[in-house]
């Protein structure tokens, strides 16, 4: 039984594609309800509910990240390629809120205090997210798991920033990095390496939409 919140984040979810990751988008949740409001929720109530300001925003970004990843499991087949094809495609519907100013993915890097740099410790953990649920789809069991999951994890890392730049083309791109899989592990063989990676990767994309 889901309790009232989990309700009103999964009833956002569609409104997300017309509204953004945004607080409205949380309001009109409750019109959706399998029993309706007759209105909107109050700012007040979507503060108590979801938190105050920004904070709202990431728990309906974090939901629908929550709720994609879970999507994988719907692949056509337990295959890596169909399985983060699948993932890929649920950011279609809603690619022009993931990278633009002050929308998904910026809020997601960005600092919850402070001033910048950007923050990639975000997304790191929602590609490594990505990477355990595709392991686990496939049925992956290998002594070498971790360097699969390290793998797998910048491999889709990479295709999804391609899909915000390049969406036509992203499908085409991680095939062929999963073609070259055993260079992508020598790669990042140093997580380190990849951290930097993607935390330059993400800077250089959320600068140019003219955050900071």
């Amino acid at each position: 039984m889901y309790s009232r919140r989990a309700q009103l984040l999964k009833c956002a979810f569609p409104i997300v594609k017309t509204h953004g990751f945004t607080r409205e988008a949380l309001a009109r949740s409750a019109l959706s309800l399998p029993e309706p409001h007759p209105e909107p929720l109050s700012e007040a109530a979507v503060s108590a509910l979801f938190g105050d300001g920004d904070h709202a925003r990431r728990t309906l970004i974090n939901a629908w990240l929550d709720d994609a990843r879970l999507q994988m499991r719907s692949a056509p087949s337990p295959v890596i390629k169909d399985v983060l094809s699948t993932r890929l495609r649920c950011n279609e519907p809603v690619l022009g809120y993931l990278p633009e100013a002050c929308n998904a993915y910026a809020l997601l890097v960005s600092p919850t205090s402070g001033l910048p740099p950007v923050d990639p410790r975000p997304v790191l953990h929602h590609a490594a997210h990505v990477a355990d649920e595709a392991c686990h789809v496939v049925g992956d069991t290998s002594i070498a798991w971790y360097a699969r999951r390290a793998s797998v994890a910048a491999i889709y890392t990479a295709a999804e920033l391609h899909q915000l730049t390049s969406p036509k083309t992203a499908y085409e791109f991680l095939e062929s990095l999963l073609h070259s899989s055993q260079r992508v592990e020598s790669a990042i063989h140093d997580v380190g390496t990849y951290s930097n990676y993607i935390g330059r990767s993400w800077a250089g994309l959320i600068k140019s939409s003219g955050i900071f």
